[in-house]
Formats: structure tokens, C-alpha cells, sequence
């Protein structure tokens, strides 16, 4: 009879998801509190952070259009610089599309926990088993802690007060910068990009509402080029 006390591959395998996973869990469950706290000392409801994360759950993004209301935008230029910001989900969804599963239900949790991190995690496996249990494993907890971190940040920082002296509106800028500087020290292509996409924000912040220069900063892209596939290279 086998030992109820014997550890079997797959859970030994779970426990290193669950590894590797707490440790993107912890520094989710810190942006959140950043986010929350900011968020309501900027001047919002406690339900606009928490509410959000529920519903739009969405990292950055969720940065970017808070971002926007404290800068005295309107909601219909701060949810256009969250959606486009998210835009890169639609591709992850592709890629992880057989991976959440064939349901109704699968497809429509699953598709509310796709992140950089879930997509991650689930390509990393070998196999289609392995890749769904990450995906899950992974995507539940994120969205857990993400979301108990933004409720204790908002809860806090509708205690502290005058919020200038500590520096909390750094918070917004601080995180988003972190989010872009893998990638920005990675790919000259996408430094070009974003040298232009700042510069032309900045040139036009004091002509035009709050909001619209994150938009226009998109012109960036224009600077990206494809690699050139050389001559008789092609099949």
C-alpha cells in the first residue's frame, strides 16, 4: 500500500510552482499596496482602487489611468491609455488559449488572469498539463494577492493624511519605470521608441488635457523597424 505520507512527482512539482510563484506573488502584493495606497490619498474613493482591481485587473495599466484621473484627465482619456497599454494581452491570450482550457467557465476566469507573469509561467512548462496547472497556480495567487494588496494599501492610505510629505505620488512614475527598464535595457529598438514617445509627450503636456500626451507618446512605435531578413535567406 503506498504511503499516505510519500510525495509524488506531481505534488513535489506543485510545490515548486508554488515556489517560484510566491515570490512574483510578494512583489505583486507591494505594487498593490502602493497602488491603493496612492490611489486614495491622491484624493479617490476606496472603492475606485478596489473595485478596479476586481474588474479591470490589469498592473500597469491600472496605473496609468489612475495616473490620469489624479492628473485631472477625464475617465474617457485615462480607460484609452489603459486599454491601450493592455493591448499586449490580446497576443498572450492566443498563446495561452489551449492552455486555460475548453469551458465556458475555463475560458472566461482564465482569460481575467492572463498577465506578463501567468503566460510566463505556463510557456515555461514542458508539457500541456504541467503549463495549465502553472497557468492556474500562478494566476490564482497573483490575482489573491494583488487584490488583499490593494485593499490594505487603500485602507492605509485613507489614514495618512497629508500624503505630500511622504513622497507617495513618486509611486506612479517609481512603478511604471521598473515595469519598462528590463525591456528598455534589453532592445536598442525599443529605447528608440521610447525616447520619442517621451519627447513628444513632454512637447505637448502644456497645450493639451492630462491624458493625451501618454497617447500621443504611441507615435514612438513608429521608430520600430522589423529585423531585415537577409537576401536568399527566405525559404
Amino acid at each position: 500500500m503506498r504511503s499516505p505520507h510519500r510525495t509524488t512527482p506531481g505534488s513535489a512539482a506543485d510545490r515548486s510552482l508554488l515556489r517560484d510563484s510566491s515570490l512574483v506573488w510578494l512583489a505583486s502584493g507591494v505594487v498593490g499596496i502602493s497602488f491603493g495606497a496612492v490611489s486614495v490619498a491622491g484624493g479617490l474613493p476606496m472603492w475606485v482602487p478596489v473595485l478596479m482591481s476586481l474588474v479591470v485587473y490589469a498592473g500597469s495599466a491600472q496605473f496609468s489611468a489612475v495616473g490620469v484621473l489624479l492628473a485631472g484627465g477625464g475617465p474617457v482619456a485615462a480607460a484609452a491609455t489603459g486599454l491601450l497599454l493592455n493591448t499586449r494581452t490580446a497576443a498572450f491570450s492566443l498563446a495561452v488559449a489551449d492552455i486555460i482550457g475548453t469551458g465556458p467557465a475555463a475560458r472566461l476566469l482564465g482569460a481575467h488572469l492572463v498577465t506578463d507573469e501567468t503566460v510566463a509561467f505556463a510557456l515555461a512548462q514542458s508539457d500541456p498539463v504541467r503549463q495549465r496547472r502553472a497557468f492556474w497556480i500562478s494566476g490564482v495567487g497573483l490575482f489573491a494577492v494583488w487584490n488583499v494588496g490593494v485593499l490594505a494599501g487603500a485602507a492605509a492610505g485613507s489614514a495618512l493624511g497629508d500624503t505630500a510629505r511622504y513622497g507617495l505620488d513618486a509611486a506612479f512614475p517609481a512603478v511604471l519605470v521598473a515595469l519598462v527598464l528590463p525591456t528598455l535595457r534589453a532592445d536598442a529598438a525599443v529605447r528608440r521608441c521610447a525616447l520619442l514617445g517621451a519627447a513628444l509627450a513632454l512637447a505637448v503636456t502644456p497645450a493639451v488635457p492630462a491624458g493625451i500626451p501618454v497617447l500621443l507618446a504611441l507615435a514612438g512605435l513608429f521608430l520600430h523597424r522589423r529585423p531585415t531578413t537577409p537576401r536568399g535567406a527566405a525559404a
